[in-house]
């Protein structure tokens, strides 16, 4: 009991503090307190930094006191990349789909490129349009247009398709010439040919990425460059071709020689498509030749 008496009577006890002058001992300032009052204070004060000290460890510290911060954003910063990563892997998936099946078509082998386009081609039946006469086919065309007449999308409404976009574009004149043989869809000429010089460079219409650069039966040296805005542009029956598939080539650069190869052609010129959306264009109303 005496104890006990002796702590509450030592927490308890009034105590006075007095600050006085040292030189002349004049009194300045006073403070009655106990113990119990201190002690409380303290703990006060040791709570509130212990929360403050809590806070800023586990949000403006935390790269330095949190062992786990660094782990915690590694996982952060590899989840956002994952995704990243899964999202452009299905573009570039999509968009090697897409010129595989150009590749094909432009080779001549329409048989398995089409199959992917046939499911959407049947839900746009107010589109379709009559028949092309497969007789009158160009001679300057390859054998892969006549597959192509008699599939369904052959059927394609052109002149309904909206080239806005386009029209903001401005494109370089692949050669200088006059053309031989104008842009007609349902005689099966679905591009334009230049007659020029012989050996004249031929020069991309628009900056873009080659996406076939190759030798074909009816149309010998071929090259197509896959330009923004789903437009694809093709040269056909070079004499020589100066990019390979995946370079990225400017407008105005040279990407071939104009010539005279492919068995479909009879003099040099130079064969030139517009494809936009999956659909030929008259290059005459876009390009200057």
């Amino acid at each position: 009991m005496r104890a006990r008496k002796t702590l509450s009577s030592w927490l308890v006890n009034r105590y006075l503090l007095i600050i006085r002058n040292e030189e002349n001992f004049a009194e300045k300032t006073t403070f009655s307190f106990t113990y119990a009052k201190v002690i409380l204070l303290f703990v006060t004060i040791f709570i509130i930094l212990m929360a403050l000290c809590l806070f800023l460890v586990n949000t403006l510290l935390a790269q330095w006191f949190d062992p786990r911060h660094a782990q915690m954003e590694s996982n952060k910063k590899l989840y956002q990349l994952s995704v990243k990563v899964d999202s452009l892997a299905q573009e570039v998936e999509e968009k090697d789909k897409f010129i595989l099946n150009f590749q094909r078509v432009l080779s001549g082998d329409t048989t398995d490129a089409f199959n992917s386009y046939e499911r959407n081609i049947a839900t746009n039946n107010d589109n379709l349009v009559e028949d092309v006469n497969v007789a009158k086919l160009s001679p300057i065309d390859s054998q892969f247009r006549q597959e192509f007449e008699q599939t369904d999308l052959s059927l394609l409404n052109f002149n309904n398709v909206s080239y806005n976009e386009l029209q903001e574009l401005f494109f370089f004149s692949p050669i200088t010439g006059f053309v031989s043989a104008p842009y007609k869809v349902k005689e099966g000429h679905y591009g334009v040919d230049i007659v020029a010089k012989k050996n004249e460079p031929v020069k991309c219409v628009a900056d873009g990425t080659v996406i076939m650069a190759s030798w074909t039966q009816d149309s010998g040296y071929v090259i197509a460059i896959q330009h923004r805005g789903n437009l694809i542009s093709v040269y056909k029956h070079n004499a020589e071709l100066l990019k390979k598939v995946g370079n990225f080539v400017n407008a105005g650069e040279i990407v071939s020689i104009i010539g005279n190869t492919g068995e479909l052609t009879d003099g040099p010129h130079l064969h030139f498509e517009l494809w936009y959306n999956g659909n030929s264009v008259n290059p005459e109303e876009f390009v200057t030749f």
